[in-house]
C-alpha cells in the first residue's frame, strides 16, 4: 500500500436510500484503491444488510478511527457510528435516517478539520429526512458551509464536457433573482477561475449566463436584472485579468460550452444549471463544493427511494466523485 495516497472518508448519506448499495459497488472498482485509501461513514449494519442484494462479498471491518483502516482489497472499512440497525426501512423518509445522515457528515467535517482525513466523498441524502430529523438545512451544501464556518461558497457540478457554478442554489426562482447581486456574480467568477486554474487550467474561459431569456436582450425581458446584477460583476472581473464573457443566452450557453468553447458557466439559479449537466446522464455527474477550507466532492442524484435495495443502482457518480476527490484532495508526503 502506497502511504500517500489521499485517505477519504465516504460518509454513506440517507441510509434508507441507495447510497450503502453504491458504496459497496464502488469498492469492487480497481481505481478506488489503486488512487485512495477509502473507507465510509456510516453503520456496520446497513452495510452488512446492503451486501444481500448487492452480491458484496467484501468483509466489513469496523472501526472507530482512521487509525483502524485496513485499506484491503477484500474489506470496506466503516467507522461505524452506530445510530441505525438492519430494521430501517428501505424507501422511506425517515427522521431517524435523516439524523443520522447529518451525523455521518459532521463525523466526516470533524476529522477534516483534525487533517485524519484528505477530503469528505457523501453519497445522497435526503432533504425531507434531515429536516425530520432536525437539521434544518436544504442540503449537503450548506451544512459543509455551516460547520466550517464558510461564508463565500458555491456549487460546483461537474460532467464530461461540461462544468457549471452556481450563484444561487436551493432558493425558489423569485428568491434566487432577489439574491442575485453583482458582489455574489463576481464572487463566483472568482471562485470558478480559481478553482480551474487550481486543477490545472492555466487560463480558464468563464461564461455567464442571462438571468432572462436571451440575456434580457438589451432590456426587452425582464427588469434590467442583467444591467444592474450581471454586467457590473463580469467588468469587473475582465477588469481583474479574468477571461470572462457575458451575460449569454443560457440556451445556447451550454451547447457552446460542451462543445469547447468555455471551461465553465457560471448559472444564475439551480436548474438553469442543473438541468443541462442532467442530460448528459445521471451517472456522469459529479457535485464539488468550492470555497470550502475542506474537500468535498458528491454524487449528483438523489437516493432514489424507488429503487432502494433493488441492487440496480448505478454507482459510476460516485466512482467518479471518488476520482476527482482524490485529484483536487491535498497530497500527503
Amino acid at each position: 500500500m502506497t502511504i500517500n495516497k489521499p485517505i477519504v472518508g465516504i460518509t454513506m448519506g440517507d441510509a434508507a436510500g441507495v447510497g450503502p448499495e453504491i458504496i459497496l459497488k464502488s469498492f469492487e472498482h480497481d481505481t478506488v484503491h489503486e488512487t485512495s485509501r477509502s473507507f465510509v461513514i456510516g453503520d456496520v449494519s446497513i452495510l452488512e444488510r446492503a451486501k444481500q442484494y448487492t452480491g458484496s462479498t467484501k468483509t466489513i471491518h469496523r472501526i472507530a478511527s482512521p487509525a483502524e483502516a485496513q485499506f484491503e482489497r477484500d474489506t470496506i472499512d466503516c467507522l461505524d457510528l452506530g445510530l441505525l440497525t438492519a430494521d430501517l426501512p428501505l424507501g422511506e423518509v425517515s427522521a431517524q435516517a435523516g439524523d443520522a445522515a447529518f451525523q455521518y457528515l459532521a463525523k466526516a467535517i470533524e476529522l477534516a478539520n483534525a487533517g485524519e482525513i484528505d477530503a469528505i466523498c457523501t453519497a445522497p441524502l435526503n432533504k425531507e429526512a434531515l429536516q425530520k430529523g432536525g437539521h434544518m438545512y436544504p442540503g449537503h451544501t450548506e451544512i459543509l458551509a455551516d460547520l466550517t464556518g464558510t461564508k463565500d461558497y458555491s456549487m460546483m457540478l461537474s460532467a464530461p464536457n461540461l462544468k457549471v457554478i452556481h450563484v444561487t442554489t436551493h432558493v425558489g426562482i423569485v428568491d434566487a433573482i432577489q439574491m442575485i447581486t453583482p458582489e455574489r456574480v463576481l464572487h463566483v467568477i472568482q471562485l470558478a477561475h480559481d478553482t480551474l486554474k487550481k486543477a490545472g487550467t492555466e487560463n480558464p474561459k468563464i461564461a455567464v449566463c442571462g438571468i432572462n431569456p436571451h440575456a434580457g436582450e438589451n432590456g426587452l425581458f425582464g427588469y434590467g436584472e442583467e444591467e444592474e446584477k450581471v454586467i457590473p460583476a463580469v467588468k469587473q472581473a475582465q477588469q481583474q485579468g479574468i477571461d470572462v464573457q457575458g451575460p449569454l443566452p443560457a440556451d445556447t450557453l451550454f451547447f457552446r460550452t460542451v462543445r469547447g468553447d468555455f471551461d465553465i458557466v457560471v448559472a444564475m439559479y439551480h436548474d438553469q444549471g442543473h438541468a443541462p449537466v442532467k442530460v448528459l446522464g445521471l451517472e456522469a455527474g459529479v457535485n464539488i463544493t468550492v470555497g470550502l477550507p475542506i474537500i468535498r466532492t458528491s454524487v449528483d442524484h438523489g437516493t432514489a427511494f424507488d429503487i432502494a435495495g433493488t441492487g440496480i443502482a448505478d454507482e459510476n457518480s460516485l466512482v467518479e466523485a471518488l476520482r476527482q476527490a482524490v485529484e483536487l484532495a491535498p497530497k500527503r508526503g
